[in-house]
């Protein structure tokens, strides 16, 4: 689906979705728990939809009841197919959990998953054997406890899957990082989570120490808290001139795109330099409100988006140069010469929602309409976007 964005200004509130990835992790936790436990979310993104089939896949069950959900826990599957969609996170929290509790699963994806590197997080399975390194693949045995060293730089994601994990197995467990933490942000969220249903962890020099023979607890219902990653489109498209107010994000939040204000405030200097390392995904949103400055933005530590649906970097340099920006890509980043405006014209969704929804906001004040394809990719985790951009008074037409 194409759609295009004629020139507009939002004008209006928003209340930020629930955070995507704070509802994989409290989904995770319930379904892990010995006894069944709701949560409060609103509409169910594609990514979110992944995690509850691969939880009824394990033999839990997922039901939806108006704006919340109840989860009652997996166990006593002995085979298991999991179709984790387009989500890497649904993939590789799984993939450990699956093995902890000893199911013979199978893996299968669409779109760019099965092209997305798990082969770290494969090699580090303790007892258990993996039919292949690529989407589709099976895990057989049980994880055994024990010592798992990894890289800190390739996904926080493996560091998630493996403190899910380690907490069901029989023996005390370590996890070692051979390298430094990237996006740490989203750790620390996935410990938040484990505090909260009473999993005991301990931080190490280089890693964590995770005892065995825990149970998960956690509370009877619980609210996910808003989502500062898809409040970044909002609140940027104030940035670049728009009127829209974002409420319900937490200041406090452990996520790490909080830092969304602080990062945009720093563009109206004469020049920005940012590390992407903590915020990846605020990367190509960020890229739209620095091509909109005037100064040179730097934006480095972000090699890792080139692994995503889509090759982040590649994709915003070609579409923001599409429309008069000037964007040059490095290794690990983009080095963007702010031009004070962009133009009307034609740019790729690339099937990516961010891809998506940072065109939509910058196309709301380029000097005239914009086509952007690929528009349905936003259900991956904002299916109400376009629905909200347009009560704003965005003016988005389906072509």
């Amino acid at each position: 689906m194409n759609v295009k964005i004629s020139p507009c200004t939002l004008d209006g509130d928003v209340i930020a979705p629930p955070s995507k990835s704070a509802a994989h992790r409290a989904f995770l936790c319930a379904a892990l728990a010995e006894k069944k436990s709701e949560i409060v979310i609103g509409e169910l993104s594609k990514d979110l939809q992944a995690t509850v089939r691969c939880i009824d896949s394990l033999g839990g069950n997922v039901v939806r009841k108006g704006d919340t959900v109840e989860i009652r826990p997996v166990g006593g599957v002995g085979k298991a197919l999991l179709d984790c969609g387009e989500s890497g996170s649904t993939l590789r929290f799984f993939l450990p959990v699956a093995a902890a509790l000893g199911t013979e699963a199978t893996f299968f994806g669409s779109g760019k998953l099965p092209s997305r590197p798990i082969g770290e997080l494969l090699s580090v399975l303790r007892g258990c054997t993996v039919s292949s390194e690529r989407l589709p693949l099976t895990v057989r045995g049980r994880l055994q406890s024990g010592e798992f060293r990894l890289r800190g730089d390739v996904s926080s994601q493996y560091v998630t899957g493996l403190l899910f994990a380690l907490p069901l197995l029989g023996g005390d467990s370590s996890i070692v990082l051979t390298t430094p933490l990237e996006s740490a942000s989203y750790v620390e969220m996935t410990l938040d989570a484990l505090q909260r249903s009473k999993i005991a962890f301990r931080r190490t020099e280089n890693g964590y120490f995770v005892p065995g023979g825990q149970r998960y607890c956690p509370p009877e219902r619980t609210e996910i808290e808003g989502d500062w990653s898809n409040a970044a489109f909002f609140i940027t498209a104030s940035a670049i001139g728009n009127l829209v107010r974002v409420r319900g994000v937490d200041r406090q939040s452990a996520q790490g795109d909080a830092v969304i204000r602080d990062v945009l405030l720093s563009l109206r200097s004469s020049g920005a330099e940012i590390d992407a390392g903590n915020i990846p995904d605020l990367v190509p949103i960020v890229s739209v409100a620095a091509a909109y400055a005037t100064g040179r933005t730097v934006i480095r530590n972000a090699a890792r988006l080139r692994a995503k649906e889509c090759d982040r970097l590649h994709a915003m340099a070609l579409n923001l140069n599409a429309l008069g920006g000037k964007v040059r890509e490095t290794d690990d980043g983009l080095v963007i010469d702010g031009t004070g405006g962009l133009h009307g014209g034609r740019v790729e969704g690339f099937n990516d929602h961010r891809i998506v929804m940072s065109m939509a906001i910058a196309a709301t004040k380029a000097d005239g309409p914009v086509e952007i394809t690929d528009a349905e990719a936003v259900a991956k985790s904002y299916p109400a976007f376009f629905e909200e951009f347009r009560r704003l008074g965005g003016k988005a037409d389906v072509l």
